[in-house]
């Protein structure tokens, strides 16, 4: 059984194949940074605290295996991740964060080319589009990954729409469960950079996983799609899941 926490936007805790993985910690309080740029709300970010208290989110540390960033915007890999996690953690991510990484001190750093093992998981690097047009390329690059426990796979997408990489990622390694990162983020130009309902409608069309979990909402000033609207949206599929911050899910 696969054992997954939201523990708020995309940053998950998920124990699978006996490790502890903590997917893109965003951990900083509440209103922190500014504004993500190339927007006008003046909404300061995160707009909710973590569901965690300080002491909480320490020992919550202190139990991970591995430290798995999808692409390295703020608010996928923020300040205070880099500050709190230990230098010796095991860090996976693109090939093209590693040197990222280094730079920041962290000694153990596995950059995941196509596929990587550890122990009883193994991860396999999947595309995805941050956007449409130019918005994506200057985006641009960010993976998902389909994690195997020799039972089950779960594919963790990253920051992409529904796109041919989605598309064929969904054909070829055919996951049981998906997390997607949803919210409809947008700039004040151009379209969505992260999945609306309707790209999430779509991934459900085009895949027969058991569950699609639905994060990346709530907590950033560029994601204006928000749970209710998301949840009326999908509701007819009982695959779909809306969690909030805080909530586990097994899978």
């Amino acid at each position: 059984m696969i054992r997954l926490q939201l523990i708020r936007h995309a940053t998950l805790v998920v124990d699978m194949g006996e490790k502890r993985i903590l997917v893109d910690p965003f951990l900083a309080a509440k209103n922190t940074y500014d504004p993500i740029v190339w927007t006008s709300n003046g909404l300061r970010n995160p707009m909710v605290d973590l569901p965690l208290t300080d002491k909480e989110l320490e020992q919550l540390l202190s139990t991970v295996d591995m430290v798995l960033v999808t692409h390295t915007h703020n608010d996928h890999w923020d300040v205070t991740a880099r500050e709190m996690i230990s230098k010796e953690m095991p860090i996976l991510g693109q090939p093209e964060d590693e040197q990222q990484f280094r730079n920041q001190g962290f000694s153990s750093v596995a950059p995941v080319y196509v596929k990587y093992g550890l122990g009883q998981l193994s991860f396999t690097r999947t595309g995805g589009q941050h956007g449409t047009g130019d918005i994506a390329i200057k985006m641009a690059p960010v993976s998902g990954f389909m994690i195997n426990d020799g039972q089950h796979t779960l594919y963790i997408a990253g920051d992409t729409v529904w796109c041919k990489e989605v598309e064929d990622a969904l054909r070829v390694y055919k996951p049981d469960f998906i997390v997607l990162n949803a919210g409809a983020a947008q700039f004040d130009m151009g379209d969505p950079i992260t999945m609306t309902a309707d790209d999430v409608l779509t991934v459900a069309k085009h895949s027969d996983a058991a569950k699609i979990v639905c994060v990346h909402l709530d907590t950033v000033n560029h994601c204006h799609q928000k749970r209710p609207e998301l949840r009326a949206a999908t509701a007819h599929d009982p695959r779909i899941m809306v969690p909030d911050d805080g909530d586990i899910i097994y899978l």
